[in-house]
């Protein structure tokens, strides 16, 4: 299934698989948000499935919002599937179940 990212009422949807062959697409384009906003929301649950080097893409985006003072929410905790994924590569911890 090919990768689309919505936006959804300012949440970014992530459909399809996401996988070592689209992540760089995906890096490119929040690397880009990141530089023009102060907070992202980005929502997993329509994930079909992900692979190890996305998940370390999504925790490195994760992190370089961290440095520089950005608001990065990530769901995905409801996409069994995905949450066992960053659970099995000891990320859990930046999944959160909804937006506060």
């Amino acid at each position: 299934m090919a990768l689309q990212i919505t936006n959804n009422a300012g949440i970014f949807e992530i459909n399809g698989d996401l996988n070592s062959q689209n992540v760089l697409s995906l890096n490119n384009h929040f690397e880009a948000l990141l530089e023009r906003s102060k907070m992202i929301t980005l929502s997993l649950n329509k994930l079909v499935d992900i692979d190890t080097s996305a998940v370390s893409a999504i925790a490195s985006l994760y992190k370089k919002a961290m440095s520089s003072n950005k608001i990065f929410y990530i769901i995905g905790q409801e996409n069994q599937k995905i949450s066992d994924r960053f659970q099995t590569e000891k990320l859990s911890y930046i999944l959160r179940r909804d937006v506060l």
